[in-house]
């Protein structure tokens, strides 16, 4: 019988980038900005109660400092390189024209119709960031002694990570909403996986 296993997935909380609209990537290792420290804080006091046996992030700041109060009270956690964002190249951490716009929304459309191998110049292709992503999913699901994990990553790359644990194509990308601190739920069995929540926020109670 297969391994049951609940993994909580969370994107970072809020940065001043997100606030303006900025890509950041893998490249940008921005803090959270005040905003988005009240956001973790919020998934605290409302999960903290869940006895999570571990806590997997990104190998950048932003998801550290997302569950960074789990952390505090002594809750183990590894940091993953593999979990980090995809890399947006020339477009990371600068504002982008209309034209440049234009070209990262025909990438991701591109991703939509099939083609991973398309990506912004010195950036990174969804079949790359998937491609990465899997030997971190492997080292996770064979701890089989993690019956209750949370993982804190980010928008696109988890994206690619729900498609892969949902047995989707990557062209499905785009159904999976994300807000900063949004859960998604899922549970393994026997059948795999399945979605409980998507991109939840009722912790966040009056702040949204």
């Amino acid at each position: 019988m297969a391994e049951s296993k609940i993994i909580y997935l969370i994107r970072h909380g809020e940065t001043d980038f997100n606030k303006m609209g900025i890509v950041q990537g893998s490249g940008v290792d921005k803090e959270l900005n005040d905003f988005g420290k009240l956001q973790a804080s919020k998934f605290f006091e409302f999960y903290k109660d869940i006895n999570f046996d571990h806590i997997y992030t990104s190998a950048l700041i932003r998801t550290q400092q997302s569950v960074l109060p789990f952390i505090e009270r002594g809750q183990q956690y590894t940091k993953m390189p593999e979990l980090n964002e995809i890399s947006w190249g020339i477009f990371e951490g600068k504002q982008q024209n209309a034209e440049e716009r234009a070209f990262y929304w025909e990438v991701v459309n591109s991703w939509r119709s099939g083609n991973y191998d398309a990506k912004i110049v010195n950036g990174e292709s969804a079949l790359e960031m998937q491609n990465r992503q899997i030997p971190a999913i492997e080292k996770i699901m064979a701890n089989t002694h993690e019956k209750c994990i949370l993982i804190c990553m980010h928008g696109r790359a988890m994206k690619s990570l729900l498609c892969t644990l949902l047995n989707e194509p990557l062209s499905k990308m785009e159904e999976f909403e994300h807000s900063n601190l949004g859960l998604y739920l899922l549970e393994k069995n026997e059948n795999g996986f399945s979605l409980l929540k998507r991109n939840d926020r009722t912790h966040f109670g009056d702040l949204i």
